[in-house]
C-alpha cells in the first residue's frame, strides 16, 4: 500500500464507510523521523476504526445502543487519487464503482440511523447529544487556506473518541483543515508544472495506442463516472476495468506517479515559512493516534 498523498495524487472519495480521508502533506521537515512518514491508508483506517470502536463504547456507556459501521476489506478500502498506477488494482476493481456503490448502500442500511427513528422524540434528542453534543454544543471554526472558514461541532462521544485519539480535538481540526486545504494554493502550480505536463503528454499519447482519447487521468476518470449508474451490468463494469487498467499501465509508463509527488513535494515546500507548524502538528497528531489506536483495533485483512 502506497503513502498517500495531500489532495492531488492519492486522495479523492474514500471508499470506506466510516473512514476519513486524511489530506496528507509529504513534506516533513522539521519532525523527528519517527513523526515524519506520512500514514498508509491501511494505518489511517485503523484511525478510524478505532475512532468508530470508541465511539460505540461511549454511547452504550450512557444507554443507547450503537454499531460500528460495516467494514469494507483493505483493498477494497484504498484511497483511489489522481493518479491510479495499481494495475492489479484496476484489474479487479477498474476504477471502484461497485465499491462506492456497496458503500452507499451501507451507508443506506446504517442500523443506527434505523434505532434512531425508534426513539421517542425526548430520547432521539438524548442520543443525539450524546453522539455529538446535540444543538447547543460549541462550535469550533477555522479559516482555510484559499479563503473560507470551516465549522464543526465539538461535544459528545465524537468529540470524546478524537481527544482519546489526538489529544485536543481542536488542534486536530485546525491542522487537519489546514493541512489538507493546502492543495488550492499549490495543485495548480503542479499542474502547470513543465515536469508533470510533459510526463501527462506521454501519458495521454500512451492511451491513444491504447485506443482511449483523454489528456488526463481526470478525464478518463470522469469517462468512467459518467456511467457508474450502470455498473451493475457487466458489460458497463468491464468497459470501465479495461479503461482503469489502461489508465494505471500508463501511469507507470510514463513516470506519473513519481514525477507529480516530486513536483508536489517541491510546491508544498515553498507554503513551509507560512503553514510549517500546522503541518508538523498534523503529523504529529496523526502518529500519536496511530499508535493509540492500534492498542483499540486489529488491522484490516
Amino acid at each position: 500500500m502506497r503513502k498517500a498523498v495531500i489532495g492531488l495524487f492519492l486522495v479523492s472519495a474514500a471508499l470506506t464507510g466510516c473512514a476519513a480521508t486524511h489530506d496528507t502533506p509529504r513534506h516533513t521537515v522539521g519532525l523527528p523521523a519517527a513523526e515524519a512518514t506520512p500514514l498508509t491508508d491501511a494505518e489511517q483506517l485503523r484511525i478510524s476504526d478505532a475512532q468508530q470502536r470508541l465511539i460505540g463504547t461511549c454511547m452504550r456507556r450512557q444507554g443507547f445502543a450503537f454499531w460500528e459501521a460495516q467494514r469494507l476489506s483493505l483493498a477494497e478500502s484504498r484511497t483511489l487519487g489522481y493518479i491510479l498506477d495499481d494495475v492489479d488494482w484496476a484489474r479487479e476493481y477498474g476504477y471502484g464503482s461497485r465499491l462506492v456503490a456497496k458503500d452507499a448502500a451501507a451507508r443506506a442500511a446504517n442500523p443506527n440511523l434505523a434505532y434512531r427513528k425508534t426513539l421517542s422524540t425526548q430520547r432521539r434528542q438524548a442520543y443525539d447529544k450524546a453522539l455529538d453534543g446535540g444543538l447547543d454544543v460549541p462550535v469550533i471554526s477555522v479559516k482555510i487556506p484559499g479563503g473560507g472558514t470551516v465549522s464543526k461541532q465539538m461535544g459528545g462521544c465524537v468529540a470524546e473518541s478524537e481527544k482519546k485519539l489526538y489529544g485536543d480535538p481542536r488542534e486536530w481540526f485546525r491542522a487537519e483543515k489546514t493541512s489538507g486545504h493546502l492543495r488550492s494554493l499549490y495543485v495548480p502550480k503542479v499542474l502547470a508544472d513543465r515536469p508533470f505536463s510533459a510526463a501527462l503528454s506521454a501519458w495521454s499519447r500512451c492511451m491513444k495506442k491504447a485506443g482511449y482519447d483523454y489528456k488526463d487521468p481526470g478525464a478518463s476518470r470522469q469517462a468512467a463516472i459518467a456511467r457508474s449508474d450502470r455498473v451493475a451490468e457487466p458489460k458497463v463494469f468491464e468497459a470501465e476495468r479495461k479503461l482503469a487498467v489502461a489508465d494505471a499501465t500508463c501511469a507507470r509508463a510514463s513516470d506519473l506517479r513519481r514525477i507529480g509527488e516530486e513536483r508536489e513535494r517541491h510546491y508544498v515546500a515553498q507554503l513551509r515559512d507560512r503553514y510549517g507548524d500546522t503541518l508538523d502538528t498534523y503529523f504529529r497528531l496523526q502518529h500519536l493516534a496511530f499508535d493509540r489506536a492500534r492498542k483499540i483495533v486489529g488491522p484490516r485483512v
